[in-house]
């Protein structure tokens, strides 16, 4: 299985680097509805549609090892930024 993860959310494009991920639970904290922690302790989408898109980039923001990235419509990363 691929160590990267991704999804397109609300034109933005969210990776979850799976190698980097270490289970620290911010970003289910932050958004409980877009991400959990797998068996493994390392986060996975759940429905991260459902999450608003400012708080879903709050929450991909809060990873404190930046295992979560984001680029917007343009292509520019603007998480970690």
């Amino acid at each position: 299985m691929s160590q990267l993860v991704e999804r397109v959310v609300h034109g933005l494009r969210v990776v979850i680097d799976r190698e980097q991920c270490v289970g620290f639970g911010d970003c289910v904290q932050e958004a409980p509805e877009g991400f959990k922690l797998d068996e493994d302790t390392i986060a996975v989408f759940t429905n991260p549609e459902a999450v608003e898109r400012e708080r879903l980039l709050r929450a991909c923001d809060s990873c404190p090892v930046d295992a979560i990235s984001v680029w917007d419509e343009t292509g520019s990363q603007i998480v970690p930024g």
